[in-house]
């Protein structure tokens, strides 16, 4: 190994909503069990396998110089030289959340335009679940009124952590119980979401408790695990990707959706233009600036009148608007996707790598999709065995146990939660 670059990693606040970005001594808990958390399980012989996100492949590439791929080719070099059994990624995962996604918003559209009753359209605006500090805000300040629209998919970090220890265990020919799940992400309340009770099943056998995911780490905190093993990331060697969950085609490039945040508004867009009004949309979608570059929208109009409107909501105050006009009953979207982190959203989080001095988030931006191939998620090969053989088909009895979740209002403190962690 040669000596360490001196890339200075630091999170920064965003507000009010998200516990991981502020400063306090439970942030620097929660980093130091991370990593040592991490560590230990490999010496202990467990079968250690690490999930990364998009995300956070472009915050390293920014702050080394590398394309996404070469990120993830030299991070699977480091994690196995660790010890660590696979790496795979996340936007495979995301794949399956999308396909899932679209599915809900269908069915919850054409269930509201098929009665009068007004109770029963209240499953629009649809809104994207994958932001923990959202869902937190939202069980714990907005009672049940908003939770119903909230999506019940699974993030793409929960939704890879079922795979792993439902099914793809058995492929890897361990048990649940044998495999400990690290993920890699922009954001640290990624962390909590990790630990709540609704992404925890048991085995029926033993009745032991089992996790999706079974640590957390940040792009910040994996930029320190890089420091303290002295090694030149950027000189580090390549190693061949692992494909069992990983979105690598024939040419060996990678390849996913477009979207800071996950692409949920645009793909779902695509997906209900085509299916519920024979529209189907090439190139870029034509999202336009509201209020402010963090408040986006997009609509279909179809013989002058216009059949879908959905929104980009990025940041507290945007938010905060959008959530009066839904509970006022003047909401005029049919999906929102929603994320603390202003700007572009996760890719922005306060998980990832300071930017230097006079670095704007639109470097990010060009790096999220350097050298990767726009995909569509239906036409993934990966995610259209998994249907095959586990989950049926979208929305089916097994996917939904294990793709989808719940939520609901509560008054639990972040104190309690990270005590569980």
């Amino acid at each position: 190994m040669l000596k360490q670059n001196n890339w200075s990693g630091t999170h920064y606040v965003h507000g009010d909503l998200c516990s991981g970005c502020i400063t306090s001594s439970k942030t620097v808990m929660l980093e130091k069990k991370s990593l040592d958390e991490f560590l230990s399980n490999i010496n202990k012989g467990k079968a250690v396998i690490v999930s990364v996100s998009p995300q956070s492949r472009a915050s390293l590439g920014v702050a080394f110089g590398l394309s996404p791929l070469q990120v993830f080719k030299k991070l699977t070099t480091l994690f196995k030289a660790l010890g660590v059994k696979a790496v795979f990624d996340t936007s495979c995962s995301r794949d399956l959340t999308l396909i899932e996604s679209c599915y809900e918003f269908i069915t919850r559209y054409r269930q509201c335009h098929s009665t009068t009753d007004k109770k029963s359209k209240l499953g629009l605006p649809l809104i994207s679940s994958a932001c923990p500090a959202w869902i937190n805000y939202a069980e714990k300040n907005l009672g049940s009124y908003i939770l119903p629209n909230i999506s019940s998919v699974k993030s793409p970090q929960q939704i890879i952590g079922a795979i792993i220890k439902n099914h793809v265990c058995q492929m890897l020919y361990q048990r649940p119980e044998d495999i400990y799940h690290v993920t890699v992400m922009p954001c640290y309340d990624k962390k909590l979401e990790a630990v709540r009770d609704a992404f925890v099943f048991q085995l029926d056998a033993q009745g032991e408790k089992i996790v999706e995911v079974d640590s957390v780490l940040t792009t910040v905190e994996l930029l320190d695990l890089i420091k303290s093993k002295s090694v030149d990331f950027a000189s580090l060697e390549e190693s061949p990707l692992d494909n069992l969950l990983t979105n690598l085609d024939e040419g060996n490039l990678l390849y996913g959706v477009r979207g800071s945040s996950g692409g949920y508004a645009e793909t779902i867009f695509r997906y209900a233009s085509k299916n519920l009004f024979g529209k189907e949309i090439v190139g870029p979608l034509n999202f336009k600036t509201i209020r402010n570059p963090n408040f986006q929208e997009v609509t279909l109009e179809v013989e002058g009148e216009t059949v879908l409107k959905f929104a980009l909501c990025y940041g507290l105050q945007n938010l905060k608007q959008v959530v009066k006009k839904i509970d006022s009953g003047e909401c005029e979207y049919q999906f929102l996707e929603i994320m603390t982190c202003p700007s572009a959203g996760c890719l922005n989080g306060g998980g990832q790598i300071k930017r230097k001095p006079g670095e704007s988030v639109r470097s990010l931006e060009l790096k999220y999709m350097e050298n990767v191939i726009e995909a569509d998620p239906f036409e993934n090969p990966i995610i259209k065995g998994l249907y095959t053989e586990w989950l049926d088909q979208p929305g089916s009895e097994k996917a939904t146990k294990h793709m989808h979740t719940e939520y609901h209002p509560r008054v639990e403190s972040r104190t309690s939660q990270l005590q569980n962690w």
